[in-house]
Formats: C-alpha cells, structure tokens, sequence
C-alpha cells in the first residue's frame, strides 16, 4: 500500500463560528442540505444514520437529468473532534476515506478536511480534476452557512 501521505489531499479552514455550530452543520441533515455540493446546486438527504456503522447516502439532481450520488458508511466517530467515514461521489470518485476534524479555537472553528484515496495515482487523478475548487465552494457554503446560524 502506498505512503497514506501521498494519497491524501487536504483543505484547511476557520470558521468564524464555536464547533459546536460547525459540528452541528455536518452531523444534521437539516444542515447538511444547506452546503454540501458546488453553489447553485440543491441536495436531497436520502439517508443520514450519524453512528458508527451507519451509513449516508445524498443525492444531487443535476440540470440534465442525471444524478450525483454521494455515499458512505461511518467508520469513527468522536464528538466534536473528528469524524471519518468511507465515501463514493458517483460517477466520479470512489473508495475514499474522508476525515473530517475539527478543533476549538475560542469562539472560532479550525477545520482539516483530509480525503485518502487507494492509490498514488487516483489521488493525483482527482486533484487535477478539481477536488480543491469543489470542496473549497461546498466549504465555502458551509462558512456561509454556519456564519448566518452563528448571528442570529
């Protein structure tokens, strides 16, 4: 098995809001709906069972017809601090690993998104085919989102 180090790509963030309504934004599917996927693009919840074991399915309607599906199953689970889970964004990326961590920072949120794929090669694949502007604007969302949850 290749280095897990050169099969990672990674984005990092602060939110400008406390974890727990930052964590709330990624285990609610209420929440969920409201930035997971590019601006402009809707998300129906089809299943959010938020337990290891659990698993995840969400789907995005694309103006063609088709759909973008996006799956998993919960691998860990530590509240407030991580969450990891098996992924699949079909037809484009699958049997990925998702790391979603989180951090206390005041009354701010530092946030490490790590995906790890099964090979060198795939990862290189998907980042040339745009994996840090796609989850930079479902990111983008999110800081949005948590930000208007945070002032009201």
């Amino acid at each position: 098995m290749n280095d897990a180090k050169n099969r990672t790509l990674t984005l990092k963030r602060t939110f400008d809001a406390p974890i727990k309504l930052v964590w709330k934004a990624w285990t609610h599917p209420e929440h969920v709906i409201n930035w997971w996927g590019p601006k402009g693009m809707k998300i129906e919840v089809v299943e959010h069972d938020f337990r290891v074991g659990g698993t995840w399915k969400y789907v995005m309607p694309m103006p063609d017809g088709n759909e973008f599906i996006s799956d998993g199953e919960y691998l860990e689970i530590v509240e407030f601090k991580k969450i990891i889970t098996t992924a699949n964004f079909k037809p484009m990326t699958e049997g990925v690993e998702i790391q979603a961590l989180f951090e206390e920072d005041g009354d701010k949120t530092n946030f490490i998104f790590n995906v790890v794929h099964p090979t060198e090669e795939y990862c290189k694949q998907q980042e040339k085919m745009g994996f840090y502007n796609g989850w930079g604007s479902a990111f983008d969302r999110l800081e949005t989102f948590v930000s208007i949850l945070h002032n009201k």
